[in-house]
């Protein structure tokens, strides 16, 4: 039997965390055991779906790696995603869901009522079996005991999500559910439905939620709870993945760093934690630092070009060997992209501002004085390079019989605006001497 299982998202915003994650463990599950994945939007909700966030959706799982394996060829002839199949749209299977209802109405297993639909739900407890959660069973509530029927068509007309997410499971193949354990409690009705259409229902996996550091549900609202988050703050994808990865799911080596190839080779339901994960932002940043130290060179350049740009800085109007050193000073610093335009900035502008507080500190009389000493011995350099700069700046303060740090943060201070940065002596090699003075000159000068 092929595995069949899907991601089927309602784009109503943004692209949760959590549904990241549900996206990737089903789409790891699918080619563990060579299956396949549907991606299906539930846009039925026509009064908060929005195109716009059908995109956000697409685009973050294309941007994960998240490729799925069904679907409509896609309209857009010219875009970057040409040929490609796009998911499908329980908007565009109403009639699917209309004949199906029907199909239950005259077998009188659902019901009309005040213009309504309503299914006719078994009196018996229902026993969900569950990869992970166990079998749950479940009881009816004194209430349901009474009427536990409930609605699958709205008296407005439109299906209902326990309704058309069924309908679909059924006709598109389903063999496994893997969702969020938030639904877990659907799924008596879900199945319930699937035995009104005479067929069994599939296999159901309830992953652990994500909850925040402090133990509470995450929402929308909290940190980090948006993919979109990640891409607009410069963290890799290759990271993301890994982290989200362990969100539940352990590879049983405490291994941390994974490349994606390894976690399918290694991916299995039966893997999957019980408890309820806890999300680190901390961690995912580490995680993210470690992904970007191993980059290749060319990938990195890319994506800081791409960085910068983001925050403004042009590094067109600069030769391509003069960017790439400048970035080559950067390589195993930074957490994530975007925090490049602040740390590198400097390389990329005629004009540097100092922070008045930290030049009051660094651009003292003696500090000043320090720094006009610095730049007399490096102008007496035959080679302006980072190994002739470090020997002079530290014979300098053998002189002065001061420690290193003495001297390093004047400059430092003078030639990037920053108290913290790369390398000294590197950026200073990289900046160029013409430039290093020029930037000095303005620091001596400075009268507060």
């Amino acid at each position: 039997m092929s595995i069949r299982v899907r991601f089927a998202p309602s784009p109503t915003g943004f692209l949760h965390i959590g549904g990241a994650r549900t996206a990737l463990f089903n789409w790891l599950y699918a080619r563990h055991v060579g299956g396949h994945l549907i991606l299906r939007i539930e846009d039925t909700d026509t009064a908060r779906n929005t195109q716009a966030a059908v995109d956000v959706i697409l685009h973050g799982l294309r941007w994960l790696g998240v490729n799925w394996d069904e679907g409509p060829l896609t309209s857009d002839a010219t875009g970057p995603y040409k040929g490609d199949r796009g998911p499908y749209y329980q908007s565009q299977r109403q009639e699917n869901y209309r004949l199906r209802v029907e199909a239950l109405l005259a077998r009188d297993m659902a019901y009309e009522h005040e213009g309504a639909v309503r299914f006719r739900m078994p009196r018996e407890p229902i026993v969900v079996p569950d990869l992970i959660v166990g079998e749950v069973r479940r009881e009816l509530t004194d209430r349901e005991a009474r009427d536990p029927d409930f609605v699958i068509v709205r008296s407005d007309g439109q299906p209902v999500f326990h309704l058309v997410n069924v309908i679909d499971d059924l006709e598109m193949g389903i063999t496994h559910v893997i969702r969020g354990e938030d639904h877990l409690s659907n799924t008596p009705k879900h199945i319930a439905l699937f035995r009104a259409f005479g067929v069994a229902p599939p296999v159901y996996a309830h992953i652990p939620l994500i909850l925040n550091p402090d133990g509470s549900k995450m929402s929308k609202r909290d940190q980090g709870a948006s993919l979109s988050t990640y891409l607009e703050e410069g963290y890799t994808p290759e990271a993301v993945v890994n982290y989200l990865c362990l969100l539940g799911w352990s590879p049983k080596d405490n291994r941390e760093i994974l490349p994606v190839r390894e976690i399918i080779d290694r991916f299995d339901l039966s893997q999957i934690l019980r408890h309820n994960a806890r999300f680190d932002m901390a961690k995912l940043q580490w995680m993210n630092a470690e992904y970007m130290r191993a980059m290749n060179p060319d990938r990195f350049y890319e994506l800081c070009v791409h960085a910068l740009a983001k925050a403004g800085i042009d590094t067109n109007r600069f030769p391509l060997s003069y960017v790439k050193a400048a970035l080559d000073t950067c390589h195993g610093k930074l957490k994530t992209f975007a925090e490049l335009g602040g740390y590198a900035g400097f390389y990329f502008t005629d004009e540097i501002s100092w922070d008045t507080e930290a030049a009051a500190k660094g651009f003292t009389a003696e500090g000043r004085d320090r720094l006009r000493r610095l730049r007399n011995a490096f102008g007496a350099l035959p080679e302006f390079t980072a190994l002739h700069l470090e020997a002079c700046l530290k014979n300098l303060a053998g002189q002065l019989g001061v420690k290193v740090g003495a001297l390093v943060h004047p400059a430092r201070l003078a030639c990037t605006g920053k108290t913290v940065g790369p390398s000294l002596y590197h950026l200073l090699e990289v900046l160029g001497r013409d430039k290093v003075f020029e930037r000095v000159d303005r620091a001596l000068a400075w009268n507060g």
